[in-house]
């Protein structure tokens, strides 16, 4: 499709075609009746094509940051606290630790068995991604992911109330179960908003924003810890309870704000919902189509690429999950302050992810590199980071090495995405694979921890050798 400011050319024909190279194009706002019945073209889809010409580029621009404003403002502030209310497990491992209000040794807990809470939180996750986002086309986003913020705001809530190891277990379980299915549908809705080309600048803005959950969980575990005691609560219960309460506001919010799809979306015209969709590549989901169809599901399952992307996830989150569910655990122990502060030292790593993740995405759309370069790129650094651990291992190396991988780590996340949704078609293929993906990839999230055993403490170097 061309936009032209030739008036005389726009004036003369609404279909013409460029004969030396064999494209056919349509200028907007110029298709006619009689064009639009134009079966002469190969290909040619009358209806779509008429659709696509309603909008000039300038009405377009303004369109898309319409839909950035009510779509992806809320997406993001949802990534937020998925981020935090996942993570702040991690954080309340090490507050006020020493002190009989600490989480394991008030719930009577070794390194080890600390552990498994983020395998019971990722087991049923896994599980239960890929059905969620088969669910969520037929019960509309708005419902969908209000369910899931509720009732895991309401498990992370619980967790305040628990009073053994057992009890904490049962509470991350149900928490992973029930917060399955946000971040794939997250990515599944903006596949029927966004073209391919148009998503890595927009999980620019949702993932730094989650990223700034690094910065927040530090800021509330700092706070909380300060807080052990009152009303008879410790500081890791506090942080539980607040945080769940917020989650459970937030989403009762979504039902009523949230938008589904462009044809029920209120704030469009008809024109506006009629370009939206008429943009979207071929493969994209359309709103009109079936709610499930198996066919698209066994197709999925056919394709190699499906395979060959989840075990890239699979494997990077091995390693990313573990050093991120034990960062502020080896930040505590470099001994460079108080265990309170040391929450603070977390801060410069989620801002360094932020800065990387907005110079990164500002590229990413530009075309000038295919898309895999930068994924690939970025997976080739993180590697040499991490394997300076070997050549510098001090307090000063880890916190580098910790420092640049993960901020490089956050940039990979929206940079793999928008071409992994390049492969996906349909609605039911799109929400299958998505929720596929990012399932059965998060494995790396039950096995990762484990590597960092207590038996390698304080400083998690190899075979438990100590650093000086």
């Amino acid at each position: 499709m061309i936009d032209t400011k030739d008036s005389a050319d726009t004036a003369s024909s609404a279909v013409g075609s460029d004969q030396g190279n064999g494209f056919h194009y349509a200028r907007r706002g110029s298709i006619t009746e009689a064009a639009a019945s134009d079966s002469s073209i190969e290909g040619y889809e009358a209806e779509r094509m008429a659709a696509r010409t309603l909008l000039s580029a300038a009405e377009e621009k303004k369109l898309l940051r319409k839909i950035d404003w009510h779509l992806m403002t809320l997406c993001s502030i949802m990534f937020l606290l998925k981020n935090i209310d996942a993570d702040n497990v991690s954080n309340a491992r090490v507050m006020n630790k020493g002190s009989p209000s600490n989480i394991m040794t008030q719930l009577g807990m070794t390194s080890n068995e600390y552990n498994l809470v983020t395998t019971l939180y990722y087991v049923p996750y896994i599980v239960a991604e890929a059905p969620s986002n088969l669910l969520i086309k037929r019960l509309l986003p708005s419902r969908w992911q209000s369910r899931i913020m509720v009732t895991w705001g309401i498990a992370l809530a619980c967790h305040a109330a628990v009073t053994n190891k057992e009890g904490l277990y049962v509470a991350r379980f149900f928490l992973g179960l029930f917060e399955a299915g946000l971040f794939p549908g997250v990515i599944l809705q903006m596949c029927y908003w966004y073209r391919p080309d148009e998503m890595s600048i927009r999980l620019l803005y949702f993932y730094i924003l989650g990223n700034l959950s690094g910065v927040v969980s530090g800021l509330l575990a700092f706070g909380f810890s300060h807080l052990d005691g009152a009303h008879g609560l410790s500081g890791w219960q506090w942080i539980f309870l607040v945080e769940g309460v917020i989650t459970i506001a937030f989403g009762i919010a979504v039902y009523w704000i949230f938008p589904d799809f462009p044809p029920q979306a209120k704030w469009l015209t008809d024109k506006e919902k009629a370009f939206i969709q008429a943009r979207l590549p071929g493969n994209a989901p359309q709103a009109a189509e079936m709610n499930f169809n198996w066919r698209e599901i066994i197709e999925s399952l056919k394709d190699i690429r499906l395979w060959l992307f989840t075990l890239i996830w699979a494997l990077f989150t091995i390693g990313n999950s573990g050093v991120r569910f034990y960062q502020p655990t080896v930040i505590a122990d470099l001994g460079y302050t108080d265990i309170a502060s040391a929450q603070l030292l977390n801060l410069p790593i989620s801002i360094f992810s932020i800065i990387v993740i907005g110079i990164t995405g500002a590229f990413a759309d530009n075309g000038r590199l295919p898309r895999p370069v930068y994924p690939l790129s970025f997976l080739c650094i993180i590697l040499a980071c991490y394997g300076t651990l070997y050549a510098y291992p001090n307090n000063g190396g880890v916190y580098a090495a910790t420092l640049i991988g993960n901020g490089l780590t956050s940039a990979w996340y929206p940079m793999m995405w928008p071409w992994r949704v390049q492969t996906t078609s349909k609605a039911t293929g799109s929400a299958f694979s998505i929720g596929f993906v990012n399932s059965y990839g998060q494995i790396g999230g039950a096995i990762g921890p484990h590597l960092f055993q207590s038996k390698y403490a304080p400083h998690y170097g190899e075979g438990g050798e100590e650093w000086e």
